[in-house]
């Protein structure tokens, strides 16, 4: 074995006692704290992610191999290992609402749906609800006017993926297959936890 390829291996052992020693100081920060959102954990939460994508590439540079494990907004170099010119793309979007007001959103659908009619509970009128708004608005409006039907935005992600194009209707039937991390080419979040700064505390 060359001294080059003995080195690279060396580096790939280095990486993965690096993932190992970022293991036990987030557990540590994760089992010490005694406050939400403590800087200490997130720093560690950091220092682990970036850890496991420096592993990750390099085993995969290495070994033509990689981890099982996902590390969410794994954007660096080496990550997309899909076509340099996608044929096709896929848009896949997440939106997550806090039902705030479910009278609110009971009175919008009875506007829309007059057979809507009076329900047993809650419960049941908030599934009805659900129903006739989201099948008469777009996503985008619903986003827009979320607080106008009862809805409080939580957290959402966007991704962007190379695809290769099929034929009308073939994916229907299993449409929120995970999507591979690796044909990400582009991502956008947003959440709550990105407007907290650890400085403010």
């Amino acid at each position: 074995m060359s001294d080059a390829a003995q080195l690279t291996r060396t580096e790939v052992r280095e990486a993965a006692e690096a993932v190992k020693a970022a293991i036990d100081r987030h557990l540590e920060a994760v089992s010490s704290t005694t406050e939400a959102d403590d800087p200490a954990v997130f720093a560690a939460y950091e220092e682990l992610a970036a850890a496991a994508i420096h592993y990750d590439q390099l085993l995969y540079e290495v070994y033509d191999e990689v981890t099982p494990f996902e590390v969410p907004g794994d954007g660096g170099p080496g990550s997309y290992r899909g076509p340099q010119e996608p044929e096709a793309i896929s848009v896949l979007i997440r939106r997550d609402y806090r039902i705030a007001d479910p009278r609110r959103l009971r009175a919008q659908a009875e506007r829309l749906e007059d057979s809507l009619g009076p329900v047993p509970g809650q419960q049941e009128g908030v599934r009805a609800a659900v129903g006739v708004v989201f099948g008469e608005y777009e996503p985008d409006e619903i986003a827009a006017r979320a607080e106008e039907f009862g809805l409080e935005e939580a957290d959402s992600t966007l991704w962007v993926t190379a695809a290769e194009s099929g034929e009308p209707g073939e994916w229907l039937s299993e449409p929120f297959d995970s999507p591979d991390p690796h044909l990400l080419l582009c991502r956008f979040d947003v959440s709550e936890v990105y407007d907290e700064d650890p400085d403010e505390e």
